[in-house]
């Protein structure tokens, strides 16, 4: 069985890919398990904690080789409106939640669920159900390389970062 335990950041010169591995976002969240590449062969992925691949990344193979990692299609819910301040505050208030989201200029990607769907219709926009590849946002922590992942929240940790509340304003997630 192939194995891969590194992420590369770009092609290396002179260096070609082999196959392609095609998953759903919820997979490419995890950095241990075993999958089917795209020519149908075994590989084994042993990652570093906390990292996702994102379409078109690069795994190495131990003994040489390259793979590239292509986001499946999937069902999401595609949230569209013809005025932008609208699809803005949609996903504003999708973000309220922790809700992974894909932001594009024209429309906006999540996973199916009917109560958002219900509360971004109730907002005067078009929700439809779509299957298409999904590549949500990583997150403002996230330094480009990772997110918190699908079903992972902000309790139990500290993101170094220190706020205010004045006049007792204060918030609550």
């Amino acid at each position: 069985m192939l194995k891969a335990t590194q992420v590369l950041a770009e092609l290396p010169p002179g260096a070609a890919v082999a196959d392609r591995l095609t998953l759903p976002f919820e997979r490419r969240q995890k950095s241990r398990f075993v999958a089917t590449l795209d020519s149908g062969r075994a590989i084994a992925l042993s990652l570093p904690r906390g990292h996702v691949l994102r379409h078109g990344a690069l795994l190495e193979l131990e003994g040489g080789g390259l793979i590239q990692v292509c986001a499946a299609p999937e069902e999401l819910s595609v949230v569209t409106s013809g005025d932008a301040t609208e699809l803005a505050r949609a996903a504003y208030h999708l973000g309220n939640r922790h809700v992974p989201i894909e932001l594009q200029p024209d429309h906006l990607k999540i996973e199916p669920d009917h109560v958002l769907a219900s509360m971004l219709r109730a907002m005067h926009l078009t929700v439809t159900e779509q299957n298409l590849p999904f590549e949500p946002e990583g997150g403002a922590y996230a330094g480009g390389a990772h997110g918190h992942g699908h079903g992972q929240g902000h309790n139990g940790h500290d993101h170094g970062t220190e706020h205010h509340h004045h006049d007792d304003q204060g918030h609550s997630h």
